[in-house]
């Protein structure tokens, strides 16, 4: 035992992508790996897509780190955002927050009827920041493919990176191909140095689009917020879409909106909270 008290959590979602938060403002905390994919696993553990942690930070409100499921830190996740900001709106009394992500600065403002928007910063579509392994002239449509040559099941895919990398393959089927085998080998595909998140997009109308994603290091996900913001900015690029749509994925809608003024993407959608708890003795901080 450390002597420590036990350490309190909240869980929490954003479309069924849910998370485990911890505050570490007032007592700083040291998450191994190991420990994050404890925490994650949901047989053992509390069971969740994605731990977060809340730090505090010297430019925004809140620093938020983010560890997938197989325990490693990653730089961006929407839906975790929206949770977060949740709670800080409460904690200040007012509708604005600002949270400072390995992926970038985000500002998150309070709607009507429980939603959250999030502004997401700029895309990034340049080989470099992705990144890819090797330089690619077009990253509206790079080389890559899945199934046989002379007739692939999908191909031709969109790259963007939104805080961390997207693959985004156009398809008129979202069941062309299984996701939940195919997306671990994509996301390694040696063309990522850093891995990937990989959907599967179906444009149903210009202000519409049907997604499924395999988010890196988490597997098929009801919701991948920056998914989302990866597959309309895409879209759009390549004039598939307007530059504002709904994005449906299996846990429900977001509205997602690249914002010609200044390029920022705009994410909102809903959050949930589920249920506050004490890190079991095994999973002690």
């Amino acid at each position: 035992m450390n002597g420590l008290a036990p350490m309190e959590f909240r869980k929490m979602n954003g479309l069924g992508n849910d998370f485990v938060v911890l505050d570490a403002r007032a007592r700083p905390l040291s998450i191994s790996q190991e420990l994050a994919r404890a925490i994650a696993d949901r047989k053992t553990g509390v069971g969740c897509d994605q731990l977060i942690v809340i730090e505090p930070s010297a430019k925004a409100d809140v620093r938020m780190r983010i560890w997938n499921n197989e325990g490693f830190e990653v730089e961006s996740c929407g839906n975790a955002s929206r949770c977060i900001a949740e709670i800080l709106f409460a904690e200040k009394r007012q509708p604005v927050a600002t949270i400072d992500t390995k992926g970038g600065f985000l500002t998150c403002e309070k709607g009507g009827n429980g939603l959250v928007t999030v502004d997401m910063g700029d895309p990034r579509f340049d080989w470099q920041d992705i990144p890819l392994s090797e330089p690619s002239p077009d990253t509206r449509h790079i080389e890559l493919q899945l199934g046989p040559i002379d007739a692939p099941l999908i191909h031709s895919p969109s790259v963007v990176n939104v805080g961390n990398p997207h693959c985004i393959f156009w398809v008129k089927d979202l069941d062309v191909v299984d996701l939940a085998k195919a997306g671990p080998m994509l996301e390694h595909h040696p063309l990522f140095p850093e891995r990937a998140n990989i959907s599967l997009a179906r444009v149903d109308a210009k202000d519409h689009i049907t997604l499924k994603v395999w988010e890196r290091g988490a597997g098929l996900t009801r919701a991948c917020g920056t998914g989302a913001c990866a597959a309309l900015a895409a879209a759009a690029r390549i004039k598939l879409t307007y530059r504002k749509a709904t994005v449906t994925l299996p846990g429900g809608d977001l509205v997602i909106e690249w914002r010609e003024q200044d390029d920022h993407i705009l994410m909102t959608g809903p959050i949930a909270y589920e249920f506050d708890g004490f890190l079991p003795a095994h999973l002690a901080v």
